[in-house]
């Protein structure tokens, strides 16, 4: 990509702020040198990274990098036969035992994130270099005594040896003669030796060796005859253990670099996978979304075959809570954009918005624009923005625009992209204006796309006329005298110097004069220019108008469904509550009629008047058994804004069951549910928080002799345990659960009872058999626990 243009869409900002997010430092560099693709296949292996990261982030699994280093230096070093200290072979430790948690989480999700988990098996397994530095290195990046059998006898010995030492010396601080000698109760160092502070009046008094004296001479340094053996004896010792250490973290370090290779391909291959994980983050910032990313496609004439097709786009580097966005659609038939309106209007932010946005999408950031949003892989961008006067090299504001012109001409192609702002400003309206129309004349025979900003009039009729070229402007409030920064594409801007003149109080005599000094053909152009604008700015208020109106008709329909289904949770309540009393009543009433039956039976009377009794109670018995239809208020079917996204968060309407989408298809949708992936029509899938809709009722077919209950239940849940239960405990238990997961209308549920003996398998499997409940049963899938788990299929009703 050109360097310059980089600099000019302000790149190196995107990759800034996409620095922030990097855990690690060999993820931060990989981000700094990260360059815009014109390959598309390298651009859709960067998209799908991007997507993959992001829905690992929706699936909140503990995936970081935060405890890792960039250890290829230390590996380097460990290669070329040297020797790293303590602290570096800890870093060693603990960046090997990020790899290894991040390896296991990848593998889990080989199916949601297969090109990251692809990428992840250039993690190691199994080094051993994690226990062997552990048992070697302390936390606090210490040599253990445990790392040689040998460190340690130094060790004990040392320790033996230094008490000894001490004792003997400190027998000088407690005996009162000598006492007295010194200029302070204490034992200090001097040269690596234990030495005692003498005062110098004393000197010879003590049979010692003299190592320092105080800089006033007052104080003589000596250590005692009595404990030069153990002085040198501990110094020998302290020698032979810095040896030994210097020897076991030789053989680490060695250890190290005998793996040298595996280590430095797992720093790249965690710089990667963080730097996707970056992506992700920065993305669910901007609340961007993927491009649809499309190569070049054959078209009629001189279309290059490029696509731009940007949806309420926006400016990364704006407060997203102040920029306006935009939609920049060029149709089928234009390549070629020039869009005309006041200073400030937003004209060169447009400009640097689809530029920047490109190469965001072509380094695999997804980009802050609505979903559905589609662009071509352009070979290269190039731009003229800003005011390229330079005092240095005697360069004029025009000079410095044509110079860039000159070079850009020279190496963009018919797939490249080329963004010029102002065009042709700088010099003479009139040549500038001819000299911006032959540009881009020039850049339409080549066939190449571009974008222009322009203040020159003729430019907007050019456009109107020549085909592959579409006018679009940016608007200006004439109330406020501000720009709205809307981008309008197919009308051409306004010139609104007279009418702005106007407000500002400039006298009405000089604005009839000039207005007198326009082509009437000129002004009938801008009159009818300003009534499209006002027409189109209705038709957009009413719309807008009927929008509102359309949501609030929404709302309050939600609220009166709400109101109903509330009113029809109490009545609901209220005759579920009178049948059961009339159950019970019903109950009682057949005992005493059996009572009254064997009484008049041992009275040897007849039975006619209880047996019509028995007929009347049972017609009441089947009235009280009809259930209790709940009714559900219908409520407004909403569809969704935008197609549903990978990574968006729905609900299962079937199950009612919240999930992950995790792969989209031309009919069915596929969802992640905890562990399992339901595969669902488009039509049963609908975003959190958005209101269900109409459902078809189906009435419950009562089962005779049975109290049918009511449709509606709550779902148990998709997974039952049974481990650890006893056979015949398991059993009730399952019976139960497929009964709530029959009247719940689950379409399947997966029963856990382990492997172990089998015993416990069999049984569940010789129930569901038996089950009314149960359609089939088979294993569950390898990811799903094989043997030790059943997924039992309910029959739906």
């Amino acid at each position: 990509m050109n360097k310059k243009a980089l600099e000019t869409l302000e790149y190196p900002k995107i990759i800034s702020r996409l620095v922030e997010y990097a855990d690690f430092s060999a993820s931060a560099d990989l981000a700094r040198q990260l360059q815009p693709s014109s390959n598309l296949e390298e651009v859709h292996r960067r998209q799908i990274a991007t997507r993959e990261a992001r829905l690992i982030l929706s699936l909140d699994v503990d995936m970081s990098f935060r405890n890792a280093q960039d250890i290829r230096p230390q590996v380097g070093i460990a290669r070329r036969e040297g020797v790293l200290e303590p602290g570096e072979l800890l870093a060693v430790k603990n960046t090997l035992i990020v790899s290894r948690a991040v390896r296991r989480v990848l593998d889990n999700l080989a199916a949601e994130a297969p090109q990251l988990s692809s990428l992840a098996e250039g993690l190691p397994v199994g080094l051993g270099l994690v226990d062997l530095i552990s048992k070697t290195i302390s936390d606090r990046a210490e040599v253990l005594d445990s790392a040689s059998e040998k460190l340690s006898a130094i060790r004990r010995e040392m320790k033996v040896t230094y008490e000894r030492m001490m004792a003997r010396m400190q027998r000088y601080i407690s005996d009162s003669a000598t006492a007295r000698m010194l200029q302070e109760p204490i034992i200090t160092q001097r040269n690596g030796r234990n030495v005692l502070p003498l005062r110098a009046e004393f000197k010879g008094r003590i049979k010692a060796v003299v190592h320092d004296q105080s800089s006033s001479g007052a104080t003589l340094f000596i250590e005692p005859l009595a404990v030069v053996e153990w002085n040198n004896r501990y110094r020998e010792l302290e020698l032979a253990e810095r040896d030994e250490i210097r020897r076991i973290l030789a053989e680490l370090s060695r250890r190290v670099g005998d793996h040298s290779d595996v280590l430095m391909t797992m720093v790249a291959v965690m710089a990667e996978l963080d730097l996707a994980l970056m992506c992700a983050r920065y993305a669910e910032e901007m609340d961007a979304t993927g491009p649809t990313l499309v190569p070049f496609r054959d078209r009629p004439g001189k279309h290059p075959g490029s696509t731009i097709r940007l949806f309420k786009a926006r400016h990364p580097l704006l407060d997203p809570q102040g920029v306006v966005p935009i939609d920049v659609d060029l149709d089928e038939e234009t390549y070629a954009l020039v869009i005309t309106g006041p200073n400030t209007g937003g004209k060169t932010v447009t400009l640097k918005a689809v530029g920047l946005l490109i190469l965001m999408a072509q380094s695999g950031l997804h980009i802050p624009a609505q979903s559905g949003s589609i662009l071509s892989v352009f070979e290269d961008v190039f731009a003229d923005i800003g005011d390229e006067q330079s005092i240095e090299q005697s360069l004029s504001t025009f000079s410095g625009h044509v110079t860039n012109i000159v070079g850009i001409l020279q190496k963009a192609n018919s797939r490249a992209l080329v963004l010029l702002d102002e065009l042709g400003a700088g010099t003479d309206p009139q040549e500038g204006s001819a000299l911006a129309r032959a540009v881009l004349t020039h850049l339409l025979d080549r066939s190449i796309t571009s974008m222009v900003a322009t203040h020159y009039p003729e430019l907007k009729a050019y456009a109107h006329t020549t085909p592959g070229v579409l006018n679009a402007s940016v608007e200006f409030d004439l109330r406020t005298l501000k720009p709205t920064y809307h981008l309008t594409i197919g009308l051409p801007g306004r010139s609104n110097a007279l009418a702005i003149a106007e407000r500002l109080g400039l006298p009405e005599p000089i604005i009839t004069a000039a207005r007198a000094d326009i082509d009437p053909t000129d002004l009938r152009a801008e009159d009818l220019l300003d009534e499209i604008h006002r027409q189109r700015d209705l038709a957009r208020n009413a719309r807008e108008a009927a929008e509102t109106a359309q949501r609030d008709a929404e709302a309050i329909r939600n609220q009166l469904a709400d109101r109903l289904d509330k009113i029809e949770d109490e009545r609901y309540a209220l005759l579920e509550k009178t049948r059961q009393a009339a159950e019970n009543q019903i109950t009682v009433l057949r005992d005493e009629l059996e009572s009254l039956r064997r009484q008049l039976a041992r009275a040897r009377q007849p039975l006619e008047v209880v047996d019509q009794v028995e007929e009347i109670v049972e017609e009441l018995e089947e009235e009280v058994a009809q259930p209790i239809v709940r009714e559900t208020p219908k409520k407004p079917v909403r569809k969704p804004k935008g197609p549903l996204r990978l990574g968006e968060k729905v609900h299962l309407r079937s199950i009612d069951q919240d999930g992950v989408v995790t792969s989209i298809g031309e009919e069915e949708i596929e969802v992640q549910i905890g562990m399992l992936r339901v595969r669902a029509r488009r039509s049963d899938v609908m975003r959190t928080g958005e209101p269900a809709g109409e459902e078809p009722q189906q009435k419950p077919k009562p089962r005779q002799g049975k109290i049918t209950l009511p449709p509606t239940h709550d779902s148990p849940g998709m997974e039952m345990d049974l481990r650890g239960q006893r056979v015949d405990e398991g059993l009730d238990a399952l019976d139960r659960y497929l009964e709530k997961a029959y009247l719940a209308g689950l379409p399947f549920v997966r029963i856990i009872h382990g492997k172990g003996t089998g015993r416990l398998r069999e049984s569940v499997r010789d129930a569901l058999r038996d089950s009314p409940f149960v359609d089939r049963f088979e294993s569950g899938g390898d990811k799903e626990g094989g043997e030790g788990v059943t997924v039992a299929h309910i029959k739906q009703h």
